[in-house]
């Protein structure tokens, strides 16, 4: 079965070898290296302390956001609709 990025929306090759974290989603290599530069600014701009358990989960809270398998007011995007797939579609 063919995996599809949850960020890009683009088919990942069976042949990518996908971060361990980011392949859970899944979210192919070069969506997941985004995600990498941009958590660096989200940790700035919400001066998060990664020490503390709140500013983790806002962190992975944020990550979410970013891959599209959860929207900004928090709820869990369902894929078995096809709709929910476009991400330049605004959500109903």
């Amino acid at each position: 079965m063919a995996r599809v990025c949850t960020k890009c929306k683009n088919e990942i090759p069976d042949s990518e070898q996908l971060d361990a974290v980011g392949g859970t989603y899944p979210c192919c290599t070069k969506c997941w290296e985004e995600w990498k530069t941009y958590r660096i600014m989200v940790m700035n701009e919400l001066r998060l302390d990664m020490s503390l358990p709140d500013h983790r989960k806002l962190l992975k809270k944020n990550e979410k956001i970013f891959v599209g398998v959860l929207s900004p007011q928090g709820d869990v995007i369902d894929f078995s609709n096809e709709d929910n797939r476009k991400p330049d579609k605004p959500q109903a």
